[in-house]
Order: structure tokens, then C-alpha cells, then sequence
């Protein structure tokens, strides 16, 4: 095994370094909502057909995201991540190419099939390099890459779209900045020293790195395992919504009130980061208040449903959008109230995925952690595929249910959390693989 000579700096610099891969992997994906308009018109197709092109990402994504938890639990996060951010920036440049949406759409699937890799392999990472008292700000830190990729990339897309005149040229540029980070993941991570090992999952009640874990089949017969993939199926929709519809979605209102494509592509660039933004914040925040709790003396699992149950208060916040943009209010204000509410969605959404993913690393084995994630996860992307689905076949004058819809997942996510949430320790001989 490597051993570090700074495993405290070491830590560090993986974490900075998984910051970049999740950054870079929401850009990725953030370029198909963002370049919308453009990618339509080039391929003569409309929202129906776009709807399908995203749940080919999200259809692969389910599908690759248990296999991805597999995969890092047999072979470690290091070669794992690698590999996935390697050929989502390949699809990336793919999709720049694709000369018919068909390829277009394969490009975007094969894009799906990769990305899961680096929340698989990023929370077995941080889970082996970080102690409890660590974890939840040390996880936030990684996956606020994806908030502040959801927030630079309205910036960034706008900027390079103006520059090279070109949507296929963005979507290079993007794919050639993850290859570099690949190159960079592969320098950088090292497996933990003993020595750490002892102090981060050594002791856990859950089992050390070598102890005795669940066999595949023996998850399946845990609460926990259920109360994940519960959990992720149906409150993921919400967060899938502002990743792949909210852009497009404000869009719409600027074209409603006359302003040009260009125009509302000014608007989305200054506007449309500022929910992910403060999703990002206020997730970074959440997650210190139940690491805090803890510190306090607090129990881990308690500190930790403590605070998702608190926030998700702010789930029915969605069933006001159809009223406000419904309403007699100037352009303007309409504007700016609806990117408030998303913006308290926001960190509603990421204050449970920072945090929910944390929770399975403390209730279950290490080695089976990285296959939970991958299982709840992947049911997350299968229920946001059903819901883009209802998404794509109403016209936007009949989304008001859907807002509606969005406004209580989040609470019955909550009751699933406090009654199948528990510690789960291996303690029958059919469960158990050594």
C-alpha cells in the first residue's frame, strides 16, 4: 500500500482535484440545456425530441450508476475515475462532431454511461481519506463542483459561444479540459496508509476496510439499501429538473415577452447560475451544521436526518412558480422571484445530495459503500427519467402540476428517511462476504 509522507495535504489535493472532475462534469452536461435553442435548430428537432435525447443520458446513467458502485468497490476509485472522466470527455467532443442527432444521442448516452463513475468512486475516496467529524464538509466541498458547474456554465458557455460563433467548438473545448483533469486525477490520488485507514474507517461500527461486508444479494435484504433507492427515486426529479429544464424554461419567459434568441441567452448568463450558486452555499452550509452537530455529541445519523428533515420544509416553495409567472407582475420581478424560489430549492436539492450519500457511508460497510451509492443513484436517474418524460410531453401552459408535483417529493423523501434509515451491520452468515 502507498504510504503518504502528507496525508493531511495529500487529502487536500484529492479533494481540490475530484472539485475540478465535478465542475467539468456538470459543464458537460449542462451544455445540451444551456445551448438548447442552437442545438435544435441545427438538428431540426423540438421538445419532444429533446426530451428523449436527455433520458438517453439519463437511461444510461441509471444504468451505469450501480455498475460504477461496483466497480469502485472491486477496484478502488483511483483507476475507476480515470477511466470515467476519460471517456465522458471523449463523448463530450463526440457530441461536437455527431453529424445527425442519432450520433448526437449516442454521444450523449455514452456520456451517461460514464459520468456516474466520479460519485461512485469521489465518495469511497473521501470516505477512506476522512473521519466522521470531516466527512460531510469534505464530501460537500467535492460535489459542490457540480453547483458551481451548473453556475459557470450559463458564464462560460454564453462567453465561448459569443467568441467562437460555434456550439460544436464549445462542446471540443469542454471535452479537451476534462482529458487534462484525467491526466491530473491519475497524478494526484494515492491509496491511504494504514495509518489513515486506522482513523477514518478502522473503527467504524460498520466494519473496517477488511472486515466483514454484505454480499450483493444480502444488501438487498437490508432496510437501509431501500430507504436509499426510495429516497434518490423521488427527490432526484427535482434536482434533474433545474439542471435540465430551468435554463430553457427562462428562456421561454424571455421569448414570451419579445426579446430575441441572443437576448435571452444575455439573460441566462447572468441569471441562470445564481440558484446553483446558492444551492451550492447553502449546501456546503447544511452539511458543517450536521458535521457541527456531531462535534456537539450529537449521534451521526441523527445530526444528519436532523438536518435534511429541517430543510426540506422548502420543497412546497416550487408550487408557487406557476402562480408567479401567471401573475400581473412586471417581466422583471417575475424573473427575479422565480430564481429566488430556485434558488431555495436549490439548497434544499443539494443539501440532501451533498449529505444523503454521506449517510450510506456511515450506515453500511466501507466495502459496500461505493455499490449503495451506485444502486440509490442509479434509482435516482431511473425516476428523474420517468419524470422528464411527463416533463417533455406537456406543453409549458401545463406545468402547473408539475411545479405542484416538485413541491412535495422532497417531504415524502423525508418520511422515507426517518422510518428505513438505520445502521446496518452484517450479522448473519448469508449476508456476509469476507
Amino acid at each position: 500500500m502507498n504510504q503518504t509522507k502528507n496525508p493531511t495535504g495529500r487529502r487536500w489535493f484529492i479533494v481540490a482535484t475530484m472539485f475540478l472532475a465535478i465542475i467539468c462534469n456538470y459543464l458537460d452536461r449542462q451544455l445540451l440545456s444551456i445551448l438548447k435553442p442552437e442545438i435544435l435548430s441545427h438538428f431540426s428537432i423540438g421538445d419532444y425530441e429533446y426530451a428523449w435525447i436527455v433520458n438517453v443520458f439519463l437511461i444510461c446513467y441509471a444504468i451505469m450508476y450501480p455498475l460504477s458502485g461496483v466497480l469502485v468497490d472491486r477496484f478502488g476509485p483511483k483507476p475507476v475515475l480515470f477511466g470515467g472522466i476519460t471517456v465522458w470527455s471523449l463523448a463530450c467532443i463526440g457530441g461536437g462532431l455527431a453529424p445527425n442527432v442519432g450520433i448526437f444521442a449516442l454521444c450523449r448516452g455514452i456520456l451517461g454511461l460514464a459520468e456516474p463513475t466520479i460519485f461512485a468512486g469521489q465518495l469511497v475516496a473521501v470516505t477512506l481519506w476522512f473521519e466522521k467529524r470531516q466527512r460531510a464538509t469534505a464530501n460537500s466541498l467535492c460535489t459542490v463542483g457540480g453547483s458551481l458547474g451548473a453556475v459557470v456554465a450559463p458564464l462560460l458557455i454564453a462567453w465561448l459561444m459569443r467568441i467562437l460563433g460555434n456550439w460544436q467548438h464549445v462542446f471540443f473545448i469542454s471535452g479537451g479540459v476534462g482529458l487534462v483533469l484525467a491526466a491530473v486525477w491519475q497524478l494526484v490520488y494515492k491509496t491511504p496508509s494504514e495509518d489513515v485507514l486506522a482513523r477514518t474507517v478502522g473503527s467504524e461500527s460498520t466494519g473496517g476496510k477488511d472486515g466483514p461486508k454484505f454480499s450483493f444479494k444480502g444488501l438487498f435484504k437490508t432496510r437501509t439499501l431501500w430507504g436509499g433507492v426510495l429516497i434518490r427515486l423521488v427527490s432526484d426529479p427535482v434536482w434533474y429538473f433545474c439542471c435540465f429544464w430551468l435554463p430553457g424554461f427562462l428562456r421561454s419567459m424571455g421569448s414570451s415577452q419579445g426579446l430575441s434568441t441572443g437576448q435571452t441567452l444575455d439573460m441566462i448568463q447572468w441569471i441562470g447560475g445564481i440558484p446553483f450558486l446558492v444551492g451550492a452555499i447553502g449546501g456546503i452550509l447544511t452539511s458543517v451544521w450536521s458535521d457541527k452537530m456531531i462535534g456537539a455529541g450529537m449521534p451521526a445519523l441523527k445530526a444528519r436526518k436532523k438536518m435534511m428533515v429541517t430543510i426540506a420544509f422548502l420543497a412546497p416553495l416550487c408550487a408557487l412558480v406557476p402562480f408567479v409567472n401567471s401573475s400581473s407582475l412586471g417581466f422583471g420581478l417575475k424573473v427575479g422571484l422565480i430564481v429566488g424560489i430556485f434558488s431555495l430549492v436549490a439548497v434544499m436539492c443539494l443539501s440532501w445530495l451533498y449529505t444523503l450519500p454521506v449517510v450510506l457511508a456511515e450506515t453500511f460497510p466501507i466495502g459496500n459503500v461505493a455499490t449503495v451509492m451506485g444502486l440509490s443513484c442509479g434509482a435516482g436517474a431511473l425516476g428523474s427519467v420517468v419524470f422528464n418524460l411527463f416533463t417533455g410531453s406537456i406543453p409549458e401552459s401545463g406545468w402547473k402540476w408539475l411545479f405542484i408535483l416538485m413541491g412535495i417529493l422532497h417531504l415524502i423523501a423525508a418520511v422515507i428517511l426517518i422510518k428505513l434509515v438505520r445502521p446496518e451491520i452484517p450479522d448473519n452468515e448469508n449476508n456476509i462476504q469476507r
